[in-house]
């Protein structure tokens, strides 16, 4: 099996192709090569037991999707986009990045050589629904108008998944990542990079600075859960998916204020006690305009899981970043 990750230096990029390296195979089938692509060089995992290519570059860019699907891969993780904070904040960036280089994509692999019809997993985010929002939970078929740049960017990839995959010229599933906290390593430039921050930044011993109220829902789930997300999308059987190809992955619908009570009941009053409170009317904006339930009853019926507990979301933090024990 041939493997191509696009997006494999982010934080679930990394975390993918770890597992998929630990596994060596991908659906019953035996891993043979793997081609990790990024913005900046990805970094080849050490003493893996198959072919390895690694490149850098911008996929926006002509000819660069031709050259990353020549030797016809299997299964594509197209995970490469920049997060919502910098698509909004950069308008043409977030639409070069997000939008056209997906289809750019797509292209390439339509105008490839005949009888090639590869999976392409494709991260999507619940970010494509928008306001009003009803006073029940979310599912798959809430209309589409979302309230920002990196919405609309990630609702129009989708509708492009659905049609060339309905066309044939690959096999497409689309999987809404909840917000993905903790987070590990530096905050990057998503507004919702506080979720990971008032959690991660605390029990390194640091402060965090809490932008919104705690009153805030939001949708989560792990790293591990993301990473379990994927692999189960590239193995499913998708004709069941019919034209509906994107599915909301299950999480947790949480408020901040549950967030800290439960980092208080893992790791104790001093490390909640690092959280300071500093509004920032940005990023509450932007916030306001985000759902914050979701029923994942349909990908839950093709048997994705998450996490139940936001504190089984902090473990996990602790577990796969911290050695299994919050610092002194």
């Amino acid at each position: 099996m041939n493997i191509l990750v696009l997006g494999a230096a982010g934080m679930v990029g990394r975390k993918l192709v770890e597992r998929l390296v630990r596994d060596g195979t991908l659906g019953g089938r035996r891993i043979e090569r793997m081609t990790l692509f990024d913005v900046v060089a990805p970094v080849a995992p050490e003493g893996v037991p198959f072919q390895v290519r690694v490149a850098a570059g911008d996929l926006s860019q002509p000819g660069q999707p031709e050259r990353l699907v020549a030797d016809r891969p299997d299964t594509i993780f197209h995970l490469a986009a920049i997060v919502s904070g910098e698509a909004e904040a950069e308008f043409e960036k977030g639409y070069r990045i997000n939008l056209d280089a997906t289809r750019a994509l797509f292209e390439a692999i339509r105008h490839s050589n005949h009888g090639y019809t590869p999976k392409v997993v494709f991260t999507s985010s619940i970010a494509v629904f928008g306001a009003p929002f009803p006073d029940e939970p979310i599912g798959d078929t809430f209309h589409r108008t979302p309230l920002t740049s990196y919405g609309t960017q990630k609702a129009i990839g989708e509708l492009l998944l659905a049609d060339y995959s309905r066309r044939g010229f690959f096999d497409g599933v689309g999987i809404r990542l909840p917000t993905i906290c903790v987070r590990p390593g530096r905050p990057n430039k998503a507004a919702s990079g506080f979720f990971s921050g008032i959690i991660r930044e605390p029990l390194n011993g640091q402060e965090a600075v809490l932008p919104v109220a705690d009153t805030v829902r939001h949708w989560h789930a792990s790293p591990r859960a993301a990473v379990e997300f994927l692999i189960h999308a590239a193995t499913i059987d998708t004709a069941p998916l019919g034209q509906r190809r994107s599915l909301t992955m299950p999480g947790l619908s949480v408020t901040v204020a549950e967030q800290i009570e439960a980092l208080r009941r893992v790791a104790g009053d001093a490390v909640a006690a690092r959280i300071r409170r500093e509004p920032d009317p940005t990023v509450m904006r932007i916030v306001e305009g985000w759902p914050q339930r979701f029923s994942a009853k349909r990908a839950e019926e093709f048997g994705f899981r998450a996490e139940q507990s936001f504190d089984d979301i902090i473990r996990v933090y602790i577990e796969d970043e911290l050695g299994g024990r919050v610092p002194a």
